[in-house]
């Protein structure tokens, strides 16, 4: 009896030390690491398996061959039999709370110096933060709205010229520009303000494009949350028509393809347009010929309309396509980011050759990236309609994007972008309650951003807030393909490059270490400009 007593211990004990809850997941593992981890679990669950089997049939024989014994070693038995019980049971009490706060709040680390710094115990000035929002708000409104009116009108006679150099079926057809980002939507915080706009461009006919969107895991590993796009003539894929094949005369007519149709004079044209942007001798659109064309095309457009306006108009990135700056006599700039943009299908969502951020470097050149950026802008706004008056979230993304230009000056640029703060404020929109977002809660909306963003580095992972999300409003009108696939991983190149996620984590622990001091100096900074102007 006391050997069974022994072996019963020894499952209790075993189980006890291999239950998940005393371990922590390591998100950053590679996915080998984890199917190896995983295949000795199931081998150690089976051996504990057969060694409970093995103390069943034990404790079976044992009860019929002392079927007759005295109480003394049965009570022994339920004795330990209840130890056991609430051992399992004290486990699962103590490690569940633990659990449960580590998926909103990581275990908090410590920097070199041995002092915590994490959103919950980073220094906040309520005082200097609601200057600092104050200011910041009053000329967010004031600028933003002449900025916008400025570049709406500047916008409109560039397309318009753009269209003019591009006339005809000899050359692309461009769209009217769409405003997107940060200066459309209100809370860009810094000087000179960049603007962002897509132009949406299509061949002439009968070129058409195909789409090719790689939203799950047949998104390559550095790319994901991407397209391609194929150049494709009408008439090309349909069976049953010969006209572009075979001599039928002068004097015949197809009646599919028409009178003028290019496919009859020459289906291998590589001059034509559409074919000249293809990388080699594939009819995939290459980002960098486009990037190319619609640079010649822009520079174009600005001679016909230059001689309208009394300031000075140069190119400010040359493997960005429209990375133009604005110069006025005055000496003040604005920064606009001309991207052209491939529409998908008949959605607001485009295939474009760069984000402003990344300048077109560091992806294939078919790739195009996928950007849903109207549909975001048409997220917050539907935000606006729900959140309580004078609401706090555009508040707190004004912060952490200021506190990331501030400590990008510093320390240089990382992994961490503008677009992830963003990212990170949508998700908790759209898992917290709209009451929670009210005038008073900043200091706390902004810690939970902060947590949020540190949360994600740790993990590695940060989803996409539109791709793959069912939370999503369907008023927003994200694409159906869009919203059903899986979950994209802005954080997917930090797995795969040690280097820069070390370097990016010690520029987000810096930045809150410098957190309270940088709001104190904008404040100061804009309290001095303003009593200057007074006097």
């Amino acid at each position: 009896m006391q050997g069974a007593i022994a072996r019963a211990c020894v499952v209790v004990a075993a189980a006890i030390l291999n239950h998940p809850s005393l371990f922590t997941q390591d998100h950053g593992k590679a996915p080998d690491q984890d199917e190896g981890l995983m295949a000795r679990m199931r081998q150690h669950e089976e051996r504990l398996e057969m060694e409970q089997a093995r103390l069943d049939r034990e404790l079976s024989q044992l009860d019929s061959e002392q079927g007759e014994a005295g109480p003394p070693e049965g009570y022994g038995w339920y004795f330990w039999s209840a130890v056991s019980f609430a051992v399992f049971f004290a486990v699962e009490v103590c490690r569940a709370p633990a659990d449960t706060d580590a998926d909103v709040w990581p275990v908090e680390d410590e920097d070199e110096s041995g002092s915590p710094v994490t959103p919950r115990t980073v220094a906040l000035d309520k005082d200097a933060l609601s200057d600092f929002c104050d200011k910041c708000t009053y000329a967010s409104a004031r600028d933003h709205w002449r900025v916008r009116d400025f570049v709406g009108g500047f916008a409109g006679e560039l397309a318009d010229s753009l269209r003019s150099v591009c006339a005809g079926r000899a050359d692309m057809e461009v769209g009217d520009f769409v405003g997107i980002g940060s200066v459309f939507e209100s809370w860009k915080v810094g000087e000179p303000l960049t603007c962002d706009l897509i132009v949406p461009f299509a061949p002439p006919g009968p070129y058409s494009f195909q789409f090719h969107l790689w939203c799950g895991g047949a998104a390559p590993d550095t790319q994901p949350g991407c397209g391609g796009i194929k150049v494709s003539r009408f008439g090309e894929n349909e069976e049953g028509c010969i006209c572009g094949s075979a001599d039928m005369g002068e004097d015949v007519l197809c009646m599919l393809h028409g009178e003028d149709d290019p496919l009859k004079e020459d289906r291998g044209a590589a001059h034509e347009p559409p074919l000249e942007l293809c990388s080699g001798d594939t009819r995939c659109l290459a980002k960098e010929r486009v990037v190319k064309w619609f640079q010649v095309a822009v520079t174009r457009a600005w001679r016909r309309i230059s001689h309208k306006y009394d300031f000075e108009v140069t190119f400010r990135h040359l493997d960005a396509a429209g990375a133009l700056k604005i110069r006025f006599r005055s000496g003040k700039a604005i920064l606009v980011n001309v991207i052209p943009a491939v529409r998908f299908e008949d959605t607001d969502a485009y295939f474009v050759s760069h984000f402003p951020s990344d300048c077109g470097t560091g992806s294939p050149d078919a790739c195009w990236p996928v950007s849903l950026a109207v549909h975001e802008g048409r997220l917050l706004k539907h935000f606006s309609k729900l959140l309580p008056p004078n609401s706090c979230h555009l508040h707190c993304l004004q912060v952490v994007t200021f506190l990331h230009r501030k400590q990008t000056a510093l320390t240089g640029p990382s992994g961490l972008a503008n677009y992830h703060l963003k990212t990170a404020l949508l998700h908790l929109l759209l898992t917290t309650r709209p009451s929670e977002w009210s005038a008073g809660t900043t200091e706390r909306r902004l810690r939970d951003v902060l947590g949020f963003v540190r949360a994600s580095l740790r993990q590695k992972r940060l989803h996409h807030a539109l791709v793959g999300n069912s939370k999503v409003p369907e008023e927003v009108g994200v694409p159906e393909v869009i919203r059903a696939a899986e979950p994209v991983n802005l954080f997917r190149c930090l797995v795969l490059h040690r280097e820069r996620y070390a370097a990016t984590v010690g520029h987000f622990n810096e930045m809150l270490r410098n957190a309270p001091a940088l709001i104190r100096e904008y404040t100061c900074a804009r309290t001095a400009s303003v009593t200057h102007q007074i006097r």
